[in-house]
């Protein structure tokens, strides 16, 4: 039976209780997308946006988690209004060879987002310890396993929110120690600049803020917190408090994201370094902020890396199993499989591909590809009265989300053709 929904059986005795303390049941599916924001690949852009721009790109943190609020909110409509997942909706309510062509092409987008995950972890292995890159992989992968296959969801949700903690504080401890001009990180939230040579920066966190591993994992996680799909106003309750939860989660990826361009633009930029590459970063804190910092920051990406990998894993997990009209349930065949085929697959690339850097080019152009096809999946079906009955979108709503969805889409393609070479 589904971990998240046989929790059906409580149905008939759980009230809505509107109290005020109730949110905190509701913290926790959120976060688990919001690693998702902060991974190895947004840590990469970050750093080059403060170094290069100083706080002159902190506004596209700022859009970028308007538009992730929207779309993971409407994915998470989807999952409580309907009690299916992405991959689910896909298996019920479309033809049987375009739904396998999509959640195909979305389990090679989770087996490319774990790659670049380990990859992560795997670097911040080599800052802490000097490993082989092929090593802290395998080191990654072995603890990202263990934590999906022997323990409940319940304490992964725990065990992420730990992690997400924890690069926060990392993040405070590292902006302590630095001098931050606030009252131009405060104009460049808000005022969007393009200074000559930003684009590619630009396309990188923009384009890229929203990953198709993402949407289909929130649409699942959110039934961790699913009570009865026949009560409305249980339903309510479960929307009013997901966007909540949704909400702080992405201001909690928000102030991380930040953070992470605050500290490059007091460290780097305003000494003139240049940085291009995390462990460059790294090693620079050092002579700029002391040891300390330095530490603490790969530290925290390790911590990135690991939380990254296990939601990318579910995610696999979710897809697959949607395949067969399954939901995400660790003990049942498909959903190990996909968990095992995303994560161990996407460890043999590392093996085989000449290096790190290019590992990342190729896993952004698989989730370039494949991004328009989950997110038209999501607009066709929480669009569509036969799938959501009375909770199907408004009119004003779907306009929004197209908008969102066309901006994000051609970033990507921007992104896309810039990173081939055009």
């Amino acid at each position: 039976m589904n971990l998240f929904k046989s929790l059906a059986g409580l149905s008939e005795q759980h009230k809505p209780r509107f109290m005020a303390l109730e949110i905190w049941k509701y913290i926790g599916p959120g976060l688990l997308v919001t690693v998702g924001f902060i991974d190895p690949g947004n840590w990469a852009a970050n750093v080059a946006a403060g170094a290069g721009f100083g706080y002159k790109l902190l506004w596209m943190v700022t859009l970028s988690t308007v538009m992730l609020i929207v779309l993971q909110h409407n994915a998470a409509h989807l999952g409580i209004a309907t009690g299916l997942c992405l991959s689910e909706g896909a298996a019920h309510h479309l033809p049987v060879p375009a739904a396998r062509f999509v959640l195909g092409t979305a389990v090679l987008a989770s087996i490319s987002t774990a790659l670049a995950e380990l990859l992560g972890g795997a670097i911040a292995l080599r800052m802490l310890f000097g490993v082989p890159l092929w090593l802290g992989a395998l080191l990654t992968l072995c603890v990202v396993l263990w934590m999906l296959f022997a323990n409940t969801y319940r304490r992964l949700e725990k065990y992420i929110i730990g992690f997400v903690s924890l690069i926060g504080i990392s993040f405070v401890f590292e902006l302590s120690m630095v001098h931050i001009d606030w009252g131009q990180a405060a104009r460049g939230w808000v005022v969007p600049a393009f200074p000559d040579g930003s684009i590619p920066i630009i396309m990188s966190v923009l384009g890229a803020v929203v990953m198709p591993h993402n949407l289909f994992l929130h649409s699942e996680i959110i039934q961790s917190r699913q009570w009865n799909l026949d009560n409305d106003d249980i339903i309510h309750h479960q929307l009013k408090y997901e966007f909540t939860d949704t909400l702080v989660s992405m201001l909690v990826g928000w102030a991380i994201n930040s953070s992470m361009i605050l500290l490059a633009a007091a460290a780097f930029y305003s000494g003139g370094v240049q940085v291009s590459e995390l462990e460059q970063a790294q090693n620079m804190l050092t002579p700029l902020v002391g040891s300390a910092a330095a530490v603490v920051f790969a530290l925290a990406l390790l911590f990135a890396g690991v939380a990254s990998s296990v939601t990318a894993g579910m995610a696999g997990g979710a897809i697959f199993a949607g395949i067969f009209k399954e939901p995400y349930n660790m003990g049942d065949i498909h959903t190990r499989v996909g968990v095992g085929l995303t994560l161990i697959v996407a460890y043999l690339i590392i093996l085989v591909i000449p290096d790190a850097f290019q590992g990342l080019i190729v896993s952004q152009i698989v989730l370039s590809i494949q991004l328009p096809f989950t997110i038209l999946l999501q607009l066709y079906l929480t669009s569509s009265k036969k799938v959501m009955g009375k909770w199907v979108n408004k009119r004003s709503t779907t306009i929004i989300l197209s908008v969102i969805a066309a901006v994000v889409i051609g970033l990507n393609v921007l992104l896309l053709w810039d990173t081939l070479g055009g």
